[in-house]
């Protein structure tokens, strides 16, 4: 186990985390050349359901790693996080690949279900597809928030045999205890900013899911939600066999079960994230000795925009997955 220090620093104009987070998200250079083009393949999944995965359309040469990247609450191949990997991955000559979780390739999925935090068991499944079909690449595995937490549940759940599956694997501003995230994004700025921002797609996908299974939930309680506490008590929870949110956001969390993880693992969180307390982080005690900690001072949620040319003005975001794409890569 290591409790290395990634080191970032903020451009000096952009304090906080929630400028570091909305400037990132809103205004960053997310690539260096091109934007990534990207292949469709529509994957059917075991219980009649699909999902659909872009693979970057970049040439990788033969027996070249495949990164596969597990996006974050409501996000796609589109986000910003996305994009800046696939940059990193065409720059390093990997194969990259983004799977997309139920309901967020722009077409709603078919099952009375759609995602959630601690769905290891379609890591599982997305995982070991990859590494059928591309026997001759190292796999490795990123997740972005809601998807590295999935990850690292799935990383500690496999225990010894995810070895057979990935090298290595490794989280970015991932809500690893799932009841500290969801409280502090339910209050104050946070609430009135990113609750809205996320519910504002979730609650209309959560209708049109009602509408393809009448009956599923109470939708006159779901028009009512105002956080994602709300919201996951009468959707996430309940359609992903939890008892409730609370039930949902204990048994989900990748937190209390790191220290089962048996493979190379790096957890990345900002302690200013704001949407993740820093008193909740995982503590060098709490992780196995295969998992290394980075929690830097600054960086937001999934933020880290660098500074570029004489007046420090923020540029791009590829530092993230610059320092965490060659973490990776030193695991092979």
């Amino acid at each position: 186990m290591s409790a290395e220090r990634f080191q970032y620093a903020a451009p000096w104009w952009l304090p906080g985390g929630n400028a570091q987070t909305l400037w990132a998200a809103l205004a960053s250079r997310r690539h260096f050349g091109p934007a990534p083009r990207w292949t469709r393949s529509r994957w059917n999944t075991p219980d009649g359901d699909f999902i659909d995965v872009d693979q970057a359309q970049h040439a990788a040469p033969d027996g070249a790693p495949l990164l596969v990247l597990f996006h974050g609450l409501e996000g796609s191949s589109a986000s910003q996080y996305a994009v800046a990997f696939a940059d990193f991955a065409a720059v390093n000559g990997l194969a990259f690949a983004v799977p997309h979780f139920r309901g967020c390739s722009g077409e709603l999925n078919h099952a009375p279900r759609a995602y959630h935090s601690g769905d290891f068991e379609e890591i599982d499944w997305v995982l070991r597809r990859f590494a059928r079909e591309h026997p001759g690449r190292p796999l490795l595995a990123a997740g972005v928030s809601l998807g590295g937490n999935a990850l690292m549940r799935w990383a500690a759940e496999m225990g010894e045999s995810a070895g057979t599956v990935v090298r290595a694997v490794a989280s970015v501003c991932s809500p690893l205890d799932l009841a500290a995230g969801g409280h502090a994004i339910g209050r104050g700025f946070n609430r009135l900013v990113y609750t809205r921002m996320f519910l504002r797609t979730m609650v209309p996908k959560a209708l049109k899911k009602l509408e393809q299974h009448p009956g599923l939930f109470d939708r006159d309680a779901l028009l009512a939600a105002r956080n994602l506490f709300e919201f996951d008590n009468l959707f996430t929870a309940p359609l992903h066999g939890f008892r409730d949110t609370n039930d949902y956001w204990s048994r989900a969390s990748a937190k209390p079960v790191l220290h089962r993880i048996r493979v190379p693992a790096l957890a990345l969180n900002a302690r200013n994230d704001p949407f993740i307390p820093a008193v909740s982080l995982p503590t060098p005690q709490q992780v196995g000795t295969r998992v290394t900690l980075w929690q830097p001072l600054l960086g937001g949620h999934v933020g880290f925009p660098v500074s570029h040319g004489p007046l420090g003005v923020p540029g791009h975001v590829r530092a993230m997955p610059d320092a965490v794409g060659h973490w990776l890569l030193a695991q092979i």
